[in-house]
Protein backbone atom coordinates (compact mmCIF):
# COMPACT_ATOMS: atom_id res chain seq x y z
CA UNK A 1 0.00 0.00 0.00
CA UNK A 2 1.49 3.44 -0.98
CA UNK A 3 -0.13 6.64 -0.40
CA UNK A 4 2.01 9.22 -2.25
CA UNK A 5 1.72 12.72 -2.97
CA UNK A 6 1.10 13.84 -6.80
CA UNK A 7 3.86 13.48 -9.43
CA UNK A 8 6.21 11.03 -7.23
CA UNK A 9 5.90 8.95 -9.67
CA UNK A 10 3.80 5.94 -8.55
CA UNK A 11 2.99 5.27 -12.14
CA UNK A 12 6.49 4.78 -12.92
CA UNK A 13 7.35 2.52 -10.08
CA UNK A 14 4.24 0.74 -10.76
CA UNK A 15 5.13 0.12 -14.30
CA UNK A 16 8.72 -1.23 -13.73
CA UNK A 17 7.53 -3.74 -11.23
CA UNK A 18 5.02 -5.06 -13.74
CA UNK A 19 7.56 -5.46 -16.51
CA UNK A 20 9.74 -6.90 -13.92
CA UNK A 21 7.71 -9.67 -12.98
CA UNK A 22 6.47 -10.27 -16.40
CA UNK A 23 10.11 -10.77 -17.64
CA UNK A 24 10.55 -13.26 -15.06
CA UNK A 25 7.45 -15.19 -16.40
CA UNK A 26 4.74 -14.01 -14.32
CA UNK A 27 1.01 -13.00 -15.35
CA UNK A 28 0.40 -9.26 -14.39
CA UNK A 29 -2.51 -7.08 -14.77
CA UNK A 30 -2.67 -3.13 -14.41
CA UNK A 31 -5.87 -1.93 -13.19
CA UNK A 32 -6.77 1.84 -13.76
CA UNK A 33 -10.22 3.70 -12.61
CA UNK A 34 -10.82 4.88 -16.17
CA UNK A 35 -10.47 3.64 -19.44
CA UNK A 36 -8.37 6.66 -20.91
CA UNK A 37 -5.98 6.13 -17.85
CA UNK A 38 -5.32 2.59 -19.13
CA UNK A 39 -5.00 3.48 -22.19
CA UNK A 40 -2.11 6.56 -21.47
CA UNK A 41 -0.32 3.20 -19.31
CA UNK A 42 -1.08 1.00 -22.54
CA UNK A 43 0.45 3.19 -24.80
CA UNK A 44 3.42 3.76 -22.43
CA UNK A 45 4.45 0.03 -21.99
CA UNK A 46 4.00 -0.92 -25.64
CA UNK A 47 6.59 2.00 -26.58
CA UNK A 48 9.02 0.42 -23.26
CA UNK A 49 8.59 -3.40 -24.54
CA UNK A 50 8.95 -2.60 -28.03
CA UNK A 51 11.04 -5.26 -29.44
CA UNK A 52 10.87 -7.34 -26.59
CA UNK A 53 7.28 -9.11 -26.88
CA UNK A 54 6.39 -11.97 -28.78
CA UNK A 55 2.81 -11.19 -29.07
CA UNK A 56 0.19 -8.26 -28.97
CA UNK A 57 -3.39 -7.98 -28.91
CA UNK A 58 -4.54 -4.44 -29.01
CA UNK A 59 -8.43 -5.37 -28.23
CA UNK A 60 -7.53 -7.11 -25.22
CA UNK A 61 -4.80 -4.36 -23.96
CA UNK A 62 -2.02 -7.61 -23.85
CA UNK A 63 1.73 -8.16 -24.17
CA UNK A 64 2.79 -12.00 -24.35
CA UNK A 65 6.61 -11.82 -23.48
CA UNK A 66 9.73 -14.55 -23.85
CA UNK A 67 9.53 -17.42 -20.79
CA UNK A 68 5.53 -17.15 -20.50
CA UNK A 69 5.21 -13.48 -19.10
CA UNK A 70 1.86 -11.82 -19.41
CA UNK A 71 0.88 -8.01 -19.19
CA UNK A 72 -2.71 -7.23 -19.38
CA UNK A 73 -3.84 -3.42 -18.65
CA UNK A 74 -7.76 -3.24 -17.43
CA UNK A 75 -9.93 -0.55 -16.79
CA UNK A 76 -11.84 -0.94 -12.84
CA UNK A 77 -15.27 1.00 -14.43
CA UNK A 78 -16.65 -2.58 -14.11
CA UNK A 79 -15.38 -4.84 -11.61
CA UNK A 80 -17.14 -7.90 -12.80
CA UNK A 81 -15.22 -7.75 -15.86
CA UNK A 82 -11.71 -8.40 -13.61
CA UNK A 83 -12.93 -11.34 -12.32
CA UNK A 84 -12.21 -15.00 -13.05
CA UNK A 85 -8.37 -14.90 -14.01
CA UNK A 86 -5.54 -16.52 -12.03
CA UNK A 87 -3.05 -13.86 -10.89
CA UNK A 88 0.69 -13.11 -9.92
CA UNK A 89 0.45 -9.72 -9.88
CA UNK A 90 -2.27 -6.55 -10.11
CA UNK A 91 -1.02 -3.00 -10.04
CA UNK A 92 -4.55 -0.72 -8.41
CA UNK A 93 -3.15 2.53 -10.04
CA UNK A 94 -5.36 5.60 -8.30
CA UNK A 95 -7.17 2.76 -5.96
CA UNK A 96 -8.80 5.15 -3.66
CA UNK A 97 -10.77 6.10 -7.11
CA UNK A 98 -11.31 2.18 -7.41
CA UNK A 99 -14.72 1.03 -6.17
CA UNK A 100 -14.01 -1.20 -3.46
CA UNK A 101 -15.29 -4.71 -5.38
CA UNK A 102 -12.94 -4.34 -7.52
CA UNK A 103 -10.07 -5.48 -4.85
CA UNK A 104 -12.72 -7.48 -2.58
CA UNK A 105 -14.57 -9.16 -5.71
CA UNK A 106 -12.55 -9.29 -8.24
CA UNK A 107 -8.22 -8.89 -7.65
CA UNK A 108 -8.26 -10.94 -4.05
CA UNK A 109 -9.95 -14.25 -5.11
CA UNK A 110 -7.64 -13.89 -8.51
CA UNK A 111 -4.57 -13.71 -6.69
CA UNK A 112 -5.27 -16.61 -4.25
CA UNK A 113 -4.34 -19.88 -6.31
CA UNK A 114 -1.24 -18.66 -7.46
CA UNK A 115 -0.18 -16.49 -3.91
CA UNK A 116 0.11 -13.55 -6.08
CA UNK A 117 1.09 -9.57 -4.59
CA UNK A 118 -0.73 -6.94 -5.08
CA UNK A 119 0.80 -3.12 -5.34
CA UNK A 120 -1.95 -0.14 -4.18
CA UNK A 121 -0.29 2.99 -5.53
CA UNK A 122 -2.77 6.02 -4.83
CA UNK A 123 -3.48 9.63 -3.86
CA UNK A 124 -5.13 9.72 -0.65
CA UNK A 125 -8.93 10.05 -1.30
CA UNK A 126 -10.60 10.88 2.19
CA UNK A 127 -10.42 7.52 5.01
CA UNK A 128 -12.16 5.10 2.70
CA UNK A 129 -11.98 1.39 1.78
CA UNK A 130 -8.14 2.27 0.61
CA UNK A 131 -7.07 3.85 3.71
CA UNK A 132 -8.48 0.88 6.04
CA UNK A 133 -5.91 -1.36 3.58
CA UNK A 134 -3.22 1.37 4.29
CA UNK A 135 -3.61 0.60 7.99
CA UNK A 136 -2.98 -3.01 7.74
CA UNK A 137 0.36 -2.16 7.10
CA UNK A 138 0.73 -0.12 9.68
CA UNK A 139 0.24 -2.88 12.22
CA UNK A 140 2.43 -6.46 12.96
CA UNK A 141 -1.23 -7.94 13.09
CA UNK A 142 -1.74 -8.14 9.45
CA UNK A 143 2.01 -9.15 8.23
CA UNK A 144 0.91 -9.53 4.96
CA UNK A 145 0.43 -6.29 4.85
CA UNK A 146 3.05 -2.89 4.19
CA UNK A 147 2.18 0.31 3.61
CA UNK A 148 4.01 3.62 3.10
CA UNK A 149 3.64 7.36 2.65
CA UNK A 150 5.38 9.90 0.52
CA UNK A 151 4.65 13.55 0.06
CA UNK A 152 5.31 14.59 -3.67
CA UNK A 153 8.71 16.29 -1.92
CA UNK A 154 10.10 12.58 -1.59
CA UNK A 155 10.56 12.59 -5.18
CA UNK A 156 14.58 14.01 -6.10
CA UNK A 157 13.66 15.25 -9.43
CA UNK A 158 10.84 17.39 -8.42
CA UNK A 159 11.83 20.79 -7.66
CA UNK A 160 10.65 22.31 -4.10
CA UNK A 161 9.83 25.31 -5.45
CA UNK A 162 7.33 24.24 -7.57
CA UNK A 163 5.77 22.38 -4.75
CA UNK A 164 5.74 25.62 -2.33
CA UNK A 165 3.92 27.09 -5.67
CA UNK A 166 1.13 24.59 -5.69
CA UNK A 167 0.90 25.71 -1.21
CA UNK A 168 0.28 29.32 -2.16
CA UNK A 169 -2.31 28.58 -4.90
CA UNK A 170 -4.27 25.62 -3.38
CA UNK A 171 -6.39 25.79 -0.55
CA UNK A 172 -5.08 23.64 2.31
CA UNK A 173 -6.92 20.60 2.39
CA UNK A 174 -6.56 19.89 -1.09
CA UNK A 175 -2.86 20.23 -0.91
CA UNK A 176 -2.46 18.31 1.81
CA UNK A 177 -4.00 15.38 0.49
CA UNK A 178 -2.57 15.76 -3.09
CA UNK A 179 1.12 17.14 -2.04
CA UNK A 180 1.87 15.76 1.06
CA UNK A 181 -0.42 12.34 0.46
CA UNK A 182 -2.50 12.80 4.00
CA UNK A 183 -5.39 10.97 4.95
CA UNK A 184 -7.91 13.44 5.91
CA UNK A 185 -11.29 13.07 7.72
CA UNK A 186 -13.14 16.00 5.84
CA UNK A 187 -11.52 15.67 2.82
CA UNK A 188 -14.86 16.43 0.70
CA UNK A 189 -15.45 19.64 2.35
CA UNK A 190 -14.22 22.76 0.68
CA UNK A 191 -14.51 25.87 2.71
CA UNK A 192 -12.74 25.85 6.08
CA UNK A 193 -12.81 29.05 8.62
CA UNK A 194 -15.87 30.28 7.26
CA UNK A 195 -17.14 31.12 11.04
CA UNK A 196 -14.48 33.06 11.63
CA UNK A 197 -14.92 34.84 8.14
CA UNK A 198 -18.43 35.60 9.51
CA UNK A 199 -17.78 39.15 10.85
CA UNK A 200 -18.93 41.81 8.63
CA UNK A 201 -22.18 43.76 8.82
CA UNK A 202 -23.86 45.07 5.83
CA UNK A 203 -23.95 48.43 4.84
CA UNK A 204 -26.65 50.39 4.18
CA UNK A 205 -24.76 52.38 0.58
CA UNK A 206 -21.61 53.00 -0.75
CA UNK A 207 -18.80 54.24 1.20
CA UNK A 208 -16.86 57.27 0.33
CA UNK A 209 -14.09 56.54 -1.90
CA UNK A 210 -14.71 52.77 -1.84
CA UNK A 211 -15.17 50.63 -4.83
CA UNK A 212 -18.02 47.83 -5.49
CA UNK A 213 -18.42 45.04 -7.63
CA UNK A 214 -20.87 42.29 -7.66
CA UNK A 215 -21.35 38.38 -8.55
CA UNK A 216 -24.57 37.64 -9.86
CA UNK A 217 -25.56 33.79 -9.79
CA UNK A 218 -28.73 33.30 -11.83
CA UNK A 219 -32.23 30.80 -11.31
CA UNK A 220 -35.96 31.40 -11.87
CA UNK A 221 -37.79 28.07 -10.05
CA UNK A 222 -35.85 25.40 -8.29
CA UNK A 223 -32.94 27.45 -7.71
CA UNK A 224 -32.51 30.98 -6.15
CA UNK A 225 -30.89 34.19 -7.93
CA UNK A 226 -27.96 35.58 -5.99
CA UNK A 227 -26.27 39.02 -6.06
CA UNK A 228 -23.62 39.58 -3.90
CA UNK A 229 -22.10 43.01 -3.52
CA UNK A 230 -18.67 43.32 -2.27
CA UNK A 231 -16.46 45.76 -1.58
CA UNK A 232 -12.99 45.84 -3.00
CA UNK A 233 -11.00 48.11 -0.80
CA UNK A 234 -12.06 46.57 2.39
CA UNK A 235 -12.42 43.29 1.24
CA UNK A 236 -15.64 42.40 2.80
CA UNK A 237 -19.54 41.51 1.67
CA UNK A 238 -21.92 44.23 2.25
CA UNK A 239 -24.88 42.94 0.51
CA UNK A 240 -26.28 39.72 -0.72
CA UNK A 241 -30.04 39.57 -2.18
CA UNK A 242 -31.29 36.25 -3.10
CA UNK A 243 -34.25 35.63 -4.31
CA UNK A 244 -36.46 32.98 -6.94
CA UNK A 245 -39.89 32.31 -8.32
CA UNK A 246 -40.12 35.90 -10.08
CA UNK A 247 -39.50 36.50 -14.17
CA UNK A 248 -36.18 37.69 -15.88
CA UNK A 249 -37.29 41.72 -16.71
CA UNK A 250 -38.41 41.68 -13.07
CA UNK A 251 -35.06 39.99 -11.84
CA UNK A 252 -32.68 42.59 -14.77
CA UNK A 253 -34.62 45.38 -12.85
CA UNK A 254 -34.28 44.19 -9.30
CA UNK A 255 -30.68 43.67 -10.18
CA UNK A 256 -30.73 46.98 -12.07
CA UNK A 257 -31.95 48.82 -8.83
CA UNK A 258 -28.74 47.79 -7.23
CA UNK A 259 -26.97 48.90 -9.39
CA UNK A 260 -28.05 52.41 -9.23
CA UNK A 261 -27.02 52.27 -5.77
CA UNK A 262 -24.22 50.97 -5.30
CA UNK A 263 -22.38 52.28 -8.48
CA UNK A 264 -20.34 48.84 -9.18
CA UNK A 265 -17.35 49.13 -11.21
CA UNK A 266 -17.78 45.61 -12.36
CA UNK A 267 -20.60 42.94 -12.52
CA UNK A 268 -19.64 39.24 -13.24
CA UNK A 269 -22.48 37.50 -14.04
CA UNK A 270 -22.81 33.76 -14.93
CA UNK A 271 -23.14 33.69 -18.55
CA UNK A 272 -24.20 29.61 -19.12
CA UNK A 273 -27.69 28.85 -20.19
CA UNK A 274 -29.71 31.13 -19.14
CA UNK A 275 -27.32 34.12 -18.22
CA UNK A 276 -26.40 34.91 -21.60
CA UNK A 277 -30.24 36.50 -22.86
CA UNK A 278 -30.05 38.29 -19.47
CA UNK A 279 -26.06 40.11 -19.85
CA UNK A 280 -26.96 40.88 -23.50
CA UNK A 281 -29.94 42.74 -22.18
CA UNK A 282 -28.17 44.41 -19.28
CA UNK A 283 -25.16 45.71 -20.88
CA UNK A 284 -27.88 47.20 -24.31
CA UNK A 285 -29.01 49.21 -20.72
CA UNK A 286 -25.52 50.33 -20.52
CA UNK A 287 -24.80 48.27 -17.08
CA UNK A 288 -20.85 46.99 -16.74
CA UNK A 289 -21.55 43.50 -16.85
CA UNK A 290 -19.07 40.71 -17.72
CA UNK A 291 -19.88 37.41 -18.46
CA UNK A 292 -17.99 34.74 -17.01
CA UNK A 293 -18.70 30.93 -18.64
CA UNK A 294 -18.71 28.39 -15.99
CA UNK A 295 -16.44 25.03 -17.50
CA UNK A 296 -14.52 22.54 -15.91
CA UNK A 297 -11.65 24.26 -16.51
CA UNK A 298 -12.88 27.60 -14.98
CA UNK A 299 -15.05 26.43 -12.03
CA UNK A 300 -11.85 25.05 -9.99
CA UNK A 301 -9.84 27.98 -10.17
CA UNK A 302 -12.98 30.21 -8.95
CA UNK A 303 -13.87 27.94 -6.01
CA UNK A 304 -10.21 27.45 -4.86
CA UNK A 305 -9.88 31.30 -4.82
CA UNK A 306 -12.46 31.41 -2.52
CA UNK A 307 -11.53 28.97 -0.58
CA UNK A 308 -8.02 30.48 -0.29
CA UNK A 309 -9.41 33.99 0.83
CA UNK A 310 -11.32 32.09 3.88
CA UNK A 311 -8.91 30.47 4.73
CA UNK A 312 -6.22 32.98 4.90
CA UNK A 313 -9.11 35.48 6.40
CA UNK A 314 -8.54 37.78 3.39
CA UNK A 315 -12.55 38.19 2.86
CA UNK A 316 -15.11 38.88 4.90
CA UNK A 317 -18.34 37.66 4.80
CA UNK A 318 -21.90 38.63 6.23
CA UNK A 319 -23.31 36.05 9.05
CA UNK A 320 -26.25 34.88 6.21
CA UNK A 321 -27.58 31.87 7.20
CA UNK A 322 -27.84 30.36 4.01
CA UNK A 323 -24.55 31.78 2.62
CA UNK A 324 -22.84 30.39 5.54
CA UNK A 325 -24.53 26.58 5.54
CA UNK A 326 -23.94 26.57 1.79
CA UNK A 327 -20.33 27.14 2.03
CA UNK A 328 -19.94 25.08 4.85
CA UNK A 329 -21.67 22.45 2.90
CA UNK A 330 -19.88 22.74 -0.47
CA UNK A 331 -18.06 18.85 -1.57
CA UNK A 332 -15.03 18.52 -3.43
CA UNK A 333 -14.87 14.87 -5.50
CA UNK A 334 -11.45 14.27 -7.01
CA UNK A 335 -11.81 12.49 -10.37
CA UNK A 336 -10.50 9.65 -11.05
CA UNK A 337 -9.02 11.89 -14.11
CA UNK A 338 -7.41 13.43 -11.47
CA UNK A 339 -9.77 16.67 -11.79
CA UNK A 340 -12.08 18.31 -9.07
CA UNK A 341 -15.20 18.77 -9.31
CA UNK A 342 -16.74 21.14 -7.00
CA UNK A 343 -20.72 21.36 -6.51
CA UNK A 344 -23.27 21.21 -3.65
CA UNK A 345 -24.58 18.09 -1.87
CA UNK A 346 -27.55 16.62 -3.70
CA UNK A 347 -30.61 18.23 -3.25
CA UNK A 348 -28.91 21.52 -1.95
CA UNK A 349 -27.95 24.82 -3.24
CA UNK A 350 -25.04 26.28 -4.17
CA UNK A 351 -25.98 29.95 -5.62
CA UNK A 352 -24.51 32.03 -2.69
CA UNK A 353 -21.84 30.18 -3.19
CA UNK A 354 -21.34 31.46 -6.86
CA UNK A 355 -21.76 34.74 -6.42
CA UNK A 356 -19.55 35.28 -3.96
CA UNK A 357 -16.93 33.17 -5.92
CA UNK A 358 -17.85 35.96 -9.15
CA UNK A 359 -17.82 38.72 -6.36
CA UNK A 360 -14.69 37.50 -5.07
CA UNK A 361 -12.63 36.95 -8.65
CA UNK A 362 -14.06 40.65 -9.91
CA UNK A 363 -12.01 42.04 -6.62
CA UNK A 364 -9.43 40.37 -7.22
CA UNK A 365 -9.40 41.58 -10.86
CA UNK A 366 -9.99 45.16 -10.13
CA UNK A 367 -7.29 47.79 -11.12
CA UNK A 368 -5.55 44.50 -12.90
CA UNK A 369 -7.86 44.49 -16.14
CA UNK A 370 -10.51 42.31 -16.93
CA UNK A 371 -10.11 38.62 -17.25
CA UNK A 372 -12.51 36.61 -19.19
CA UNK A 373 -12.69 33.37 -19.08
Amino acid sequence: MVACGRRFGKTETGKILLVERALAGRIGWWISPTYRMADDVWRSLKASLAGVAIDKSESMRRLELPGGGVIRVRSGHDPDALRGAGLDLAVLDEAAYLHPDVWRAAIRPALADRRGEALFLSTPRGRNWFWSLWMHGQTAAHDQWKSWRFPTTANPLIDPAEVEAARDQLPERIFREEYLAEFLDDAGGVFRRVDEAATASPDDGPAPGERYVFGVDWARDADFTCIAVLAVGARRLVALDRFNEIGWSLQRGRLAALARHWSPEAIWAEANSIGGPNIEALQHEGLPVIPFTTTASSKGPLIEALALALERGELAILPDPALVGELQAYRLERLPSGRFRYGAPPGEHDDCVIALALAWHGASQAGTGISFI
